[in-house]
């Protein structure tokens, strides 16, 4: 990213975050969707499970979202042009930071690049600029859905990232316990408490303080990283297949996806951090008879 910028000023994405949050509740562009949760152990974690209490608005959106590609043929882009009531930053030449219209967890943000870009395409030194520049201003998971199968709902190209700590006792993140125990072979390692295939390496909370810098070194990892679990780059910079990362200030976790569902259950990149979500209480039910680690173990690719 030589010729790149970063255009947030440091200091002001949080108070940008709250602003832009309460302008958007009361307008009505953000539609949060409430939630009850409850703690399920499996493997000596404490997996954070939220039932969604109201889907309504998310499934009429989807619905009207639908119509609106059958009708004009072209598929619908919420992010071009994105709801102006929703934008929170400008974070450089190439990504801008949204709110998540239908947010279950509090100032959950969208980064998102200003020009079409397919999920499914690998990262970028932009894309972990980006990253970096918000991870700068506040304590925050970041993670990217890359692929349908791995739970990304949305083609155009985004990462996310939600602040920390993930529950209000133990642990900031529900897995994190177990990262303690990482056994590494040069840079990269894995974690013997995960029944499933993935890399993990650690990050220096330093870099943050530089967000370009940081990139560079976190773009290297992150292919190194993708080549320990068997991904690559195929034509047009695709990814070879689906998987789930997370980031925070100070470790990179990877998981490649075999498939999107447990039965109903949908699993994204936040279920790799111990939180998982479920639409209802006969889901809740699956989800405890069958464990929430075997879960994520049966979505992923299980350690031979």
């Amino acid at each position: 990213m030589a010729q790149g910028k970063i255009l947030l000023k440091p200091g002001t994405l949080w108070t940008s975050i709250k602003e832009r949050t309460e302008h958007a509740l009361q307008c009505g562009a953000l539609l949060s969707i409430p939630t009850e949760f409850e703690f399920v152990e499996q493997h000596h974690v404490r997996f954070l499970v939220r039932i969604l209490s109201n889907l309504a608005r998310k499934d009429a959106a989807q619905k009207q979202q639908q119509k609106k590609t059958h009708t004009s043929g072209k598929e619908f882009n919420p992010f071009l042009p994105y709801e102006e009531d929703l934008f929170v930053a400008d974070i450089s030449d190439t990504h801008v930071c949204l709110l998540n219209k239908y947010n279950v967890v509090d100032y959950h943000l969208l980064i998102v690049t200003r020009a079409f870009e397919e999920q499914e395409t690998l990262l970028t030194l932009e894309d972990f600029a980006a990253m970096w520049a918000c991870l700068a201003e506040f304590e925050g998971l970041a993670f990217y859905n890359g692929g349908k199968i791995a739970g990304a709902s949305q083609r155009h190209k985004h990462l996310q990232i939600v602040p920390l700590p993930l529950t209000s006792t133990g642990p900031q993140i529900p897995i994190e316990l177990l990262l303690k125990s990482a056994e590494f072979q040069d840079s990269i390692a894995t974690i013997p408490g995960l029944p499933f295939v993935h890399a993990f390496a650690t990050l220096n909370p330093s870099w943050a303080k530089s967000p370009l810098t940081a990139a560079e070194v976190t773009l290297e990892l992150y292919y190194t990283l993708l080549r320990s679990v068997g991904l690559a780059a195929v034509a047009g910079n695709k990814q070879s297949g689906a998987y789930n990362l997370l980031v925070t200030r100070e470790w990179m976790l990877i998981v490649p996806r075999s498939q999107e569902h447990f039965d109903s259950i949908s699993v994204n990149s936040l279920g790799f951090a111990g939180a998982l979500l479920v639409r209802n209480e006969q889901e809740m039910q699956l989800l405890k008879a069958h464990g929430p680690m075997n879960i994520l173990r049966d979505v992923a690719l299980p350690v031979a």
